[in-house]
């Protein structure tokens, strides 16, 4: 005897209008393809570490209000596995009623990207569509929800209840504009809506449009073009650790180029409040440049660690450094708020510095772990949404 739950009779369909936190939506051969970047970007994006990144739904969620009891939805995951480690745990999906989370799920099936970190070679293995489904639910009218895994390409099929379903109605909240590297992204947060900026926006009261995008805020003109384009009532850029361990640029080019961007965001964005945030602590990168170099030696334990593989004295020529991006861009924001009085500036060590090193040291020598991303989005909160903060309400 089966012991399937049985199917439930409302079925809506995944549509724009349920989506938020997205830029733009691809229509795949199974469902709806949630983008961090529109269609115009992903052409002139130059590798698939970015194309991978945009893909995963940081920050994506459904919303909707329905009176229903039970919720599933049929997704079709696509997650990364690495030779010779142990599997990741699988993503997560947060569900929030009312602004509470009310529960949290995991989907099984999907696609698997198989990669071999020696070498960068990548197998990709189909897989079928899962379903992820919360029941026990509260029958009033109830806002809805469903936040996707942050790090899982994910493809929406189809919204089950026993219910009916609407759009939510717009709640007038401020919509908070993001971009950073794979710690915006989320890196080891323990799901979507504990990342820093998804524990920011809800301690906040905004809208929250992540663009953080592992491995790839490099200050890219697409980038800049996009959230240039993307309304937004705040906004913020995190700068510098992939400008470092990605070895992409030296200090001549990295201050114009830090220009270039604000002065892009500025064309759609005059009078927005605009935060520049500096690199968090990085104890590898704080003196010593980049590249950052992974450690395979424990691989096989599911642990890999980075080193900086710069020499120190290759700052003479121009070899970049956290603290040098840091003091760098406290100066530029400086010369530049003369002008522009809606431009702040947040050194990163304000979210995670020398204090925490001890008691929360950075796992891997790059990425903080799922209690530092707390810590690092109520710290957010207090400083950018609190009573004296740039992005505190009017």
């Amino acid at each position: 005897m089966s012991t399937d739950p049985a199917p439930l009779p409302v079925t809506t369909p995944v549509t724009t209008a349920l989506l938020r936190g997205a830029l733009d939506v691809e229509r795949t051969d199974v469902g709806l393809l949630p983008h961090r970047l529109p269609v115009r970007a992903r052409a002139q994006a130059p590798d698939g570490q970015i194309a991978l990144a945009e893909a995963q739904p940081s920050g994506v969620r459904l919303v909707f209000r329905t009176r229903a009891t039970v919720i599933e939805l049929e997704a079709r995951r696509t997650r990364t596995a690495y030779q010779g480690v142990p599997p990741r745990p699988d993503g997560v999906y947060d569900l929030l009623v009312d602004g509470k989370l009310a529960a949290r799920s995991s989907a099984s099936g999907g696609n698997v990207l198989d990669v071999d970190m020696a070498t960068g070679s990548t197998e990709f293995r189909t897989g079928p569509v899962g379903t992820v489904r919360f029941d026990g639910l509260p029958g009033q009218d109830k806002d809805v929800e469903l936040w996707l895994p942050f790090n899982e390409r994910t493809e929406l099929v189809a919204l089950r209840t026993d219910a009916p379903v609407t759009p939510a109605p717009d709640t007038g909240r401020r919509v908070w504009l993001h971009h950073g590297s794979s710690i915006s992204h989320g890196s080891d947060a323990a799901s979507p809506t504990t990342t820093w900026p998804a524990r920011a926006a809800l301690l906040g009261g905004v809208e929250l449009v992540n663009l953080g995008l592992g491995g790839s805020a490099l200050l890219d003109p697409f980038t800049a073009r996009a959230m240039r384009d993307t309304p937004a009532d705040l906004i913020s850029v995190k700068i510098g650790i992939n400008i470092v361990n990605a070895d992409v640029m030296r200090l001549r080019a990295f201050v114009p180029a830090v220009h270039g961007f604000l002065d892009t965001l500025r064309e759609g964005h005059p009078d927005t409040p605009l935060l520049v945030i500096s690199p968090v602590l990085c104890p590898i990168h704080e003196d010593t440049p980049g590249p950052s170099v992974p450690d395979f030696s424990r691989l096989g334990e599911g642990r890999v660690r980075f080193a900086a593989a710069g020499d120190p004295e290759e700052r003479a020529v121009g070899k970049l450094t956290t603290g040098i991006i840091r003091d760098e861009l406290a100066a530029l924001v400086k010369r530049r708020s003369a002008d522009d009085p809606h431009l702040a500036h947040l050194d990163g060590r304000e979210l995670y510095g020398e204090a925490d090193v001890d008691e929360l040291p950075l796992p891997d020598g790059l990425h903080p772990d799922a209690t530092t991303h707390l810590r690092m989005g109520d710290r957010f909160a207090r400083l950018a949404f609190g009573a004296d903060g740039p992005f505190a309400a009017a």
